[in-house]
């Protein structure tokens, strides 16, 4: 029996989820990293290579077919038309849904908390401006909880430095 290709397509999908679910939860990431990463990376290069030139020679294919030339005006403007229309479907769809879902509304306070001030501890240590005038850090209301999360801070930051699959996939990055 000859499975279709969107069938395979669907199956490697669940599978993939399934292997990143299993893969996370028994610690296998650095065999994920060094041995199935790479092979997503060429396909998604790959497909980038092949996207780009098959548009533009599209694209360059269909106005030199054109018999009249004042067509081009008319598919112009009308590429451009669904090209609008479908951005701000896009847009819209995805404003109407973070409004509605509202992610992030169910963690609880002291996440958010912590989130916050590990955020402004990452801020401080790379010298980067915070994106609002907050100031948790300073703030005696969240002192406790400031000097909690830099401790976890300072743990996460030795975790990370100490595991392999991290630094290898940061020296590939830079």
């Amino acid at each position: 029996m000859k499975l279709a290709l969107h069938w395979k397509i669907i199956i490697g999908l669940l599978l993939g989820i399934i292997w990143a679910t299993v893969s996370s939860f028994l610690g296998w990431s650095e065999f994920t990293l060094n041995w199935i990463d790479p092979f997503g990376k060429i396909f998604i290069n790959l497909l980038k290579m092949i996207a780009v030139p098959l548009v533009l020679f599209s694209i360059i294919k269909g106005v030199a077919d054109l018999k009249d030339i004042t067509k081009l005006g008319k598919v112009g403007f009308k590429t451009l038309g669904v090209y609008l229309i479908t951005t701000v479907f896009a847009v819209g769809l995805g404003l109407t849904l973070v409004n509605v879902i509202k992610p992030g509304s169910t963690l609880p306070q002291e996440q958010l908390v912590e989130n916050r001030i590990k955020y402004e501890l990452w801020a401080q240590e790379t010298e980067t401006p915070l994106v609002d005038d907050k100031s948790f850090l300073t703030d005696q209301q969240y002192a406790e909880q400031v000097l909690i999360a830099k401790e976890n801070y300072q743990k996460d930051k030795e975790s990370n430095a100490n595991d392999a699959s991290l630094q290898k996939k940061k020296s590939t990055v830079a």
